[in-house]
């Protein structure tokens, strides 16, 4: 009995942590996302127009990156950044706007991950554990994610200053490529980084068509996609690019100012998706501590076991319709 019965509350508990785990989960995918970012179907479109646009010159978009980050760089290091998966990382690290290698941030995550999945596996059943170093490796890769996304929102906010800067340069006479190194020159960072590398690819003797589809790889984002875009066709077919770049900066802080509104308009719902969600789970830790008793007569019975299922499947209902709700693309 004893042994049938802890069985049932070992299972009772990775039920709860589970259900916690994939609550806890959907908020963040569906709530915590940048405040100028794109949502999923953006992303995924933005990525098959960079691959339509740039497969042909993808080596030399990256060359100059690639070449300095691998000077830096012992044998073993770069044999172990030739691994598979690590370009992916090298990717994430560099839109961040961090300098670690790829490397270093798999071992980082494969120790952290190691060190608490050892650790839980003397106190916990061990899916439970597997969880727990599952979760903590995914650490350093949520930093770096969270990290590029603040980023890429400061980059945006950037941006229309930065075009305003470039179209006086033109007006002044500069060429288009000192007009990138005055915004480099003037302005902070991130996009001050960004507008360095992509002039150096160009000072260096690249072609701008290489130079700017590099920087739409390194910042994947629908504005810089229309500058890059805006930029390559000017250059095709002729036309005052001032004046282009003056409309662009006027559309791009309109598109900011309406997403921020957007954002500040839905942020009551963002919240009571996050309290109506969270507080079964609060009420029943309050309920374990208070009444040790009351829970488990609701788990150990099949009519209680399934109204607790059917709960936690509107549960998640609920999550994904508000999420439907307060995300509007624009």
């Amino acid at each position: 009995m004893e042994l049938s019965s802890l069985g049932i509350q070992l299972s009772d508990e990775m039920i709860v942590v589970g259900m916690i785990f994939l609550a806890a989960f959907l908020l963040i995918q569906s709530f915590l996302v940048p405040a100028f970012g794109e949502n999923r179907q953006v992303q995924k479109r933005l990525k098959q127009r960079l691959r339509a646009i740039s497969d042909e010159a993808h080596q030399g978009s990256i060359s100059l990156v690639r070449r300095k980050y691998l000077r830096e760089l012992g044998p073993l290091e770069r044999a172990l950044e030739s691994l598979p998966g690590m370009e992916r990382v090298e990717r994430l690290v560099e839109q961040a706007g961090k300098e670690t290698p790829a490397y270093r941030v798999v071992l980082t995550s494969v120790c952290l991950g190691g060190i608490a999945g050892a650790a839980g596996f003397h106190l916990l059943p061990l899916p439970l554990a597997l969880l727990l170093g599952l979760g903590v490796a995914y650490v350093p890769f949520l930093r770096l994610t969270v990290a590029r996304s603040r980023r890429l929102a400061r980059f945006e906010e950037q941006l229309p200053d930065a075009l305003i800067v470039m179209s006086r340069a033109l007006r002044a006479g500069h060429p288009f490529s000192d007009a990138m190194h005055l915004v480099a020159e003037e302005m902070a960072e991130p996009i001050a980084g960004e507008f360095r590398t992509t002039f150096m690819e160009i000072n260096y003797g690249g072609e701008v068509r290489t130079a700017m589809l590099g920087l739409l790889r390194r910042v994947q984002s629908v504005t810089v996609m229309i500058f890059v875009t805006s930029v390559l066709i000017q250059k095709e077919t002729g036309g005052n690019l001032a004046e282009l770049l003056d409309g662009l900066a006027a559309v791009v802080r309109d598109r900011f100012r309406f997403h921020r509104k957007v954002r500040t308009l839905s942020a009551q719902g963002r919240m009571a998706a996050w309290i109506l969600s969270l507080l079964p789970f609060a009420l029943a830790g309050i309920l374990s501590l208070v009444s040790p008793n009351f829970i488990p007569m609701l788990t150990q019975d099949p009519t209680g076991r399934q109204l607790v299922v059917a709960a936690f499947v509107m549960m998640v209902v609920g999550i994904l319709w508000m999420r439907r709700i307060v995300r509007i693309e624009v």
